[in-house]
């Protein structure tokens, strides 16, 4: 081989040499950007949020990522899931997808199973069926399954509870969750989260009131349903202890109205002498004592408001006839009549009678 041919064939070599150390580092960047590239179509900063029920298969979280609409490429993340045996550590939950995760980022997130926690929050709750419904929005557990064990006397009864004193151990409030939670797994961290609001202190104070924590809640959630206001919720609180103590009937009107809806299914706008003649053990206007269970879930506020409840000779109390939503008191029969009939002049006025 004469040196021009030399010289040409090592120049075809250094050609070829180069085109296949290309080819290989352009084949190389494409590998390394399928497993570790950005392939998320979220926003800087933005998060994404992906369900897995349980029970879910690998061809259930397949289709869950591809209808999430969160990866620009499914075909190059199923490649890394199948590369990685993704299928074999499938785990139910929810989890997030932060802008900028890879593949690679992703399909370990999965594989972990580290979930994102939610916040649970409820409040404002009369009925076991309302704190199902609200629930069963934030976490997995349906509000059927909820339902039915607040119904079930077996499973209620190792909590030491009945399906009348059941909403007692739900303290209203916001509680950190994974999504997955099961019904049973959901009761059973309340009463977790019960027994930590009964603290040593508080059950002291309701032992000073010679009532326990249940006979509080009963108490609390009348007042619950007497006002909203704050403010006076221990004064409120102190006329119906002042009626225990001396044995009168309760006579509050939200229990004749709880009393009413358990037979009928609807609530009257207002409390009539008819309605009171109910014979049902949640009317404290027909029975002497407390109802045989909360008619609502009270709030922390209201279950403080018993526990440090005013001291006072209050016996009476009425709606102010102002519309601020707070009432008048009275320690004497003839005082609260007065009270009363401007209330009930007032509303004629509004024609609400």
């Amino acid at each position: 081989m004469n040196p021009k041919t030399k010289k040409s064939f090592a120049r075809t070599v250094a050609l070829i040499s180069l085109i296949l150390i290309l080819a290989l580092g352009i084949a190389g960047f494409a590998v390394y950007k399928t497993i570790f590239g950005n392939n998320t179509t979220l926003e800087k900063e933005q998060a994404g949020y992906l369900y897995l029920k349980t029970g879910s298969s690998y061809t259930d979280l397949l289709v869950s990522v591809q209808n999430s609409g969160l990866l620009k490429n499914f075909r190059t993340f199923k490649l890394v899931a199948d590369r990685k045996n993704l299928g074999k550590h499938v785990h139910a939950g929810l989890y997030e997808i932060l802008s900028g995760m890879s593949n690679n980022d992703i399909v370990n997130l999965l594989r972990s199973g580290k979930q994102k926690p939610v916040n649970v929050i409820f409040n404002n709750i009369t009925f076991p069926v309302q704190l199902a419904g609200v629930v069963s929005r934030q976490i997995e557990a349906d509000s059927v399954s909820l339902i039915r064990l607040f119904h079930n006397e077996t499973f209620l009864k190792k909590y030491g509870l009945t399906p009348a004193t059941a909403p007692a151990m739900f303290i209203p409030n916001t509680y950190e969750f994974y999504w997955n939670t099961r019904a049973e797994e959901f009761f059973s961290r309340m009463h977790t989260e019960y027994k930590k609001f009964w603290t040593t202190k508080r059950k002291l104070q309701a032992e000073l009131l010679n009532l326990n924590p249940l006979e509080i809640s009963i108490i609390a959630s009348i007042v619950e349903k007497e006002t909203s206001q704050n403010d006076e919720k221990a004064r409120i609180a102190g006329v119906y202890l002042n009626r225990l103590k001396r044995g009168w009937k309760l006579q509050a009107d939200p229990t004749t109205v709880y009393a009413i809806y358990l037979e009928t299914g609807s609530m009257p706008r207002r409390v009539l002498r008819n309605h009171t003649q109910l014979e049902s053990p949640y009317n404290t206007y027909f029975f002497k004592g407390l109802p045989p269970g909360p008619i609502c879930m009270p709030s922390v506020a209201s279950i403080d408001a018993v526990l440090n409840s005013e001291k006072h000779n209050y016996m009476f109390f009425v709606a102010s006839p102002d519309g601020s939503g707070y009432h008048r008191f009275s320690a004497s029969y003839s005082q609260h009549l007065i009270y009363a009939r401007e209330y009930q002049k007032a509303l004629n006025k509004l024609q609400l009678n």
